[in-house]
């Protein structure tokens, strides 16, 4: 199975949420942010790599003391499409997947992401990318396969993910998973929710 690298998109404004980020606010005890960070190292899967933008240096300090390695996207405004791309250029050379989490889903586990890396070592052919569905609609985390995605993936721009890139594929292998594939932060009410 090629290498894998985990990216934690966490560079956005998060301007649904309010006046402060969202990504710093607690829950359970530590930021947003970290619950991502915490579930990505624990997996196991490979290095894992941040991506910063708006508010680096306070999300930054989120993420203190964990073993992952920061990249600041000087683009972030510009979509996450940068982000994204920015995150699989910091990722070692060989890497052949990635998964890519959001860091404003702190359900999303270890398992998770363990789940998705046993489907895509398990799937003959190799699938373009692998990603958690529940109730009938698609997730995140994602596992791209980075040795059929790269050129288009560093075709994208604005704020598109991989989702459109995916959509249309019929080599993508969908994994039903709980709903915490589906559960984002995006507003203070979503916040309050969890608690």
């Amino acid at each position: 199975m090629p290498e894998l690298g985990l990216i934690l998109l966490a560079a956005g404004r998060g301007t649904r949420f309010g006046a402060e980020p969202k990504l710093l606010q607690p829950l359970a005890g530590r930021p947003l942010v970290r619950h991502a960070a915490e579930a990505a190292i624990a997996s196991g899967l490979g290095p894992v790599v941040a991506v910063l933008g708006a508010h680096a240096g306070r999300v930054g300090a989120a993420l203190d003391g964990l073993d992952l390695a920061r990249v600041v996207n000087p683009a972030y405004a510009d979509g996450l499409a940068t982000s994204l791309q920015a995150g699989l250029a910091a990722l070692p050379a060989g890497v052949g997947g990635a998964l890519v989490l959001l860091g404003d889903m702190p359900r999303v586990t270890a398992r998770h992401l363990q789940d998705l890396a046993d489907a895509f070592r398990r799937a003959e052919p190799a699938p373009a990318a692998v990603v958690p569905i529940h109730a009938g609609v698609r997730g995140n985390p994602v596992l791209l396969n980075l040795r059929l995605l790269a050129p288009a993936l560093a075709g994208l721009s604005g704020d598109q993910g991989a989702g459109r890139l995916l959509a249309g594929r019929a080599d993508v292998l969908e994994c039903a998973m709980d709903a915490g594939v589906r559960l984002d932060v995006d507003t203070p009410d979503g916040l309050a929710a969890l608690r």
